[in-house]
């Protein structure tokens, strides 16, 4: 209840820090219609008092914010809509890619973690190793064009059939069509997914490490209990807490998307609708999708430590 209350604080500062740096970016608000060649310095002036642009900053933050409160996140200049419309809208295709992505890597970013640190040292830990730097270490934008080009562009050959990936959108038809949306998910969810892969495989396998040289865990196989008893039962649930950490950061980009990969691949994700709104300066759209990504990643924090106090009973927030 504590840190749900101090929370409210944090997110007024947060939301004044982004009020004040996105209203003095170049061009400011008006940015969009600077662009008209037709506008005459009586037309910037006349929309500068209608829009209120005239007023203090402080007088601007205060009457955004009491909007806020009550649902009103403004206008998108880009979208043409209300900007919490906007969002909701890109929600389902950005679940669609985020989720898909953060199953695929936690599961086998887990299992890799776990194999590695059962065999420390072997050669199945060597590779497992040098593939999460390999994931680590990859520009995702590269990596992108890359798959793009390999599956896209080139097409897997052979036996007498060509194959080809969908390189953009999220579906070819008007309808839903399962196997042609599974088609254009394939390549940005390994994209997307790589990254997170190798981040949770080298966070299992240290943690699991750590975790196998404890008494507890000798004392465990010492009573003869099975290994895959001891490894599971004992040891996992202890080697999660640093994991915890790791999966609350990630679950704001859950809704939040990719921007990068949802821009290459043109998905029409959040993550895609944030890159058109900053090169708009839609300023209402970007206040809103980053307030709506700073409130996920305070209250993600939060989760966390109740998750590290139901994992580990010895953990006490004083």
């Amino acid at each position: 209840m504590r840190r749900t209350l101090q929370a409210v604080p944090l997110l007024i500062l947060i939301s004044m820090i982004l009020f004040i740096i996105l209203n003095n970016a170049p061009g400011g608000p008006l940015a969009p219609y600077l662009q008209n060649p037709h506008i005459t310095p009586a037309d910037i002036e006349r929309l500068k008092h209608n829009l209120g642009l005239d007023r203090p900053i402080y007088f601007r933050y205060f009457v955004w914010l009491g909007q806020v409160i009550r649902g009103d996140f403004g206008y998108s200049t880009s979208n043409s809509q209300p900007v919490l419309q906007a969002i909701l809208e890109r929600l389902p295709a950005t679940l669609e890619l985020q989720v898909s992505a953060f199953l695929l890597a936690l599961t086998l970013g887990l299992a890799a973690g776990i194999f590695a640190a059962v065999r420390p040292y072997s050669l199945a830990d060597y590779f497992i190793t040098t593939l999460a730097f390999f994931g680590q270490s990859m520009p995702v934008f590269w990596f992108a064009l890359m798959m793009q080009l390999a599956f896209a562009v080139h097409g897997i050959h052979g036996f007498g059939y060509e194959f080809r990936l969908p390189s953009a959108g999220i579906s070819t038809y008007d309808t839903f069509n399962f196997s042609d949306r599974l088609s254009h998910l394939i390549l940005p969810t390994i994209v997307l997914g790589l990254l997170q892969l190798a981040l949770y495989s080298r966070f299992m396998r240290s943690s699991m490490l750590e975790v196998i040289k404890t008494d507890y865990m000798r004392t465990a196989s010492a009573k003869g209990l099975d290994g895959r008893t001891v490894l599971f039962k004992h040891g996992l649930k202890n080697a999660m807490i640093p994991i915890v950490t790791v999966v609350a950061l990630a679950l704001p980009g859950l809704l939040g998307g990719a921007v990068v990969t949802e821009t290459i691949f043109a998905w029409p994700g959040s993550g895609r609708m944030f890159f058109n709104a900053l090169g708009q300066s839609d300023i209402a759209l970007l206040m809103g999708y980053l307030l709506v990504l700073a409130t996920l990643v305070v209250f993600s924090n939060l989760l966390a430590d109740v998750t590290y106090a139901w994992l580990d009973p010895r953990v006490k927030y004083d």
